[in-house]
């Protein structure tokens, strides 16, 4: 063991969560497993924390196995205690994660910023010749170089997942449930958010979701100051092969309401035909309650 850690039980009191965890812990069906594995066999390896203010610890690795112990009923967990800095614990943090079967879009996008950042502090400030302003040097420094080669991405695929925490928290979960492809979500990064909601809004009406063209369509004429609502729903509105017929409708109480077993292309007729029968109704009560 090295000097400056130990192996102790530490009260699940005294342990709060990191700052800013980039990883879901989620109480599902994985949850449900490790605690049952716990109860049976214990805790096979102990969770990583590191000293800071008033008698606290701070979780560097084990934030799921943390929570299953509390699910499990215990007050203690074995912890290994380590003396590290901020940007130490973070680098520690990310890497053993990374390291997990399955890791969601979000979850790279904010750890591998994470992770950047907290080299570039130790390395420097950034260059001049920054070639992202809106976010760390991704070309030909050391950090990023380090972090390609240890999770086997490439340097440009980094990038890509560090664009993706300018999305809007709704578009973030398309990516992670694989309804938005990773190009045209990078693409969708560089929009403001209130284009982006647009956009969400289109993507409803219209069942569909952009393109890769079409994101970069967009980039574009937001670039050349024209993006505006309108042409997000042109945009949005143009057929795609394997595209669901849309509804006529933008509110689904419309579309609900209207039999299954009528097609959509008989939709408007079946609600003016509707409407037609109802008015007839009217009328009828109206006469009858002058008579």
């Amino acid at each position: 063991m090295a000097e400056n850690e130990m192996l102790t039980d530490v009260p699940l009191t005294q342990i709060r969560d990191f700052l800013h965890h980039p990883y879901l812990v989620k109480d599902d069906e994985s949850m449900d497993e490790l605690v049952e594995s716990i109860k049976e066999r214990g805790l096979i390896q102990p969770v990583i924390i590191r000293p800071v203010e008033d008698g606290m610890y701070e979780m560097v690795s084990g934030h799921r196995r943390k929570r299953a112990f509390e699910i499990a009923g215990y007050d203690k967990i074995p912890a290994r205690v380590k003396e590290m800095s901020r940007d130490e614990a973070i680098l520690s943090m990310v890497d053993s994660n990374l390291q997990r079967e399955t890791v969601l879009p979000s979850e790279k996008a904010r750890a591998y910023k994470m992770r950047l950042d907290a080299l570039r502090r130790q390395a420097g400030r950034p260059t001049k010749n920054n070639s992202d302003p809106t976010g760390p040097n991704l070309t030909g420094t050391r950090s990023n170089t380090e972090l390609a080669a240890e999770v086997k991405e490439s340097e440009t695929q980094i990038k890509r997942y560090i664009r993706l925490n300018y999305l809007v928290p709704e578009m973030l979960d398309l990516v992670d449930e694989g309804k938005v492809a990773m190009r045209p979500a990078v693409e969708i990064s560089y929009l403001p958010e209130e284009i982006q909601y647009d956009l969400l809004e289109a993507m409803e009406y219209n069942e569909a979701t952009p393109s890769h063209d079409q994101t970069i369509r967009m980039r574009k004429a937001y670039q050349e100051g024209n993006l505006t609502t309108e042409v997000v729903e042109n945009i949005m509105e143009e057929p795609k092969p394997n595209q669901r017929e849309k509804s006529p409708f933008r509110d689904k109480r419309i579309e609900g309401a209207i039999p299954k077993g009528v097609p959509k292309e008989k939709y408007c007729d079946f609600v003016i035909k509707a409407i037609e029968f109802y008015n007839r109704y009217l009328e009828r009560v109206k006469e009858n309650r002058s008579r």
